[in-house]
């Protein structure tokens, strides 16, 4: 037992066929690691049920989503969720199910063993379609350039976080951001939080659909649908804007860690 408390946040948009194996899953893996373990499910306004697909599932809480906002927005909203339960840690994965329970429990103990902030699900034997592991690199190349290092999987939905580093995240990041895990990953190596990768398999998604419906439906899958063009195209104005053009808010983000106390400083007496 490693934790006392551990909260999983995820967002979740017309997973109804899946999430709840997928939760299953996450439980029985995790479970050994806390005394107790509690799921926040951000649902985006599903058409399909997924939030009935939850109910009355004692540590499962459905938070539905004043509006449909888009993943990134839902993402945030699950990791304040989780936050205001004051957990030891929290798992972020989204609710398509594309990891398994067993290496997210892993992740979970590397954050334990490590002591690190954070610890990165880098996806290995993914199964998406070309153009969106084409558009991973490219962002990953661009990080690079501006930071001056590589971020491996800089999009990367699983990750565990202790809560006082994501914490600095979540408030410095706007509510509205499309990609709030590409400025988690900037802001973190400048920050210099303890970073630790850790390598997953991606799996398909959980459902009847391998490609999920979060871009639409496409008359010719081997393109990229014209909204996850759209998509693209705010999301690298956006990330100038916030995180990679001089005197970007949040390239001066900082975690600020008590001072060490030296072995000559003894207590003051009377």
């Amino acid at each position: 037992m490693q934790y006392a408390h551990l909260a999983v946040v995820m967002p979740a948009y017309n997973e109804a066929e899946g999430i709840a194996g997928f939760i299953d899953e996450i439980r029985a893996s995790v479970g050994p690691l806390a005394e107790r373990v509690t799921f926040v499910i951000a649902d985006d306004r599903s058409t399909d049920g997924t939030a009935a697909a939850l109910a009355g599932i004692a540590d499962v809480d459905v938070q539905t989503q004043p509006v449909n906002r888009g993943h990134g927005p839902t993402a945030l909203a699950a990791y304040r969720g989780g936050l205001a339960l004051s957990p030891d840690a929290i798992v972020h994965v989204d609710g398509d199910g594309q990891f398994l329970g067993a290496e997210i429990a892993a992740a979970v103990r590397a954050l334990a063993a490590s002591g690190a902030d954070v610890v990165h699900g880098v996806r290995h034997s993914r199964t998406d379609a070309w153009y969106r592991r084409v558009l991973t690199a490219c962002v990953r190349l661009l990080i690079a350039t501006f930071v001056g290092r590589g971020v491996p999987d800089v999009n990367t939905p699983l990750r565990v976080y202790r809560p006082e580093a994501l914490r600095l995240l979540v408030n410095a990041v706007p509510s509205d951001a499309l990609v709030p895990h590409v400025h988690f990953s900037l802001a973190e190596v400048r920050a210099r939080l303890d970073v630790r990768y850790l390598r997953v398999r991606s799996i398909p998604r959980r459902g009847s659909s391998s490609t999920g419906t979060m871009w639409g439906r496409v008359a010719r899958p081997s393109l990229p649908p014209s909204k996850l063009v759209r998509f693209a195209m705010d999301a690298l104005r956006e990330a100038w804007t916030w995180s990679l053009r001089p005197g970007a808010p949040l390239r001066a983000l900082s975690l600020e860690r008590p001072d060490p106390v030296r072995a000559d400083e003894g207590t003051a007496s009377a």
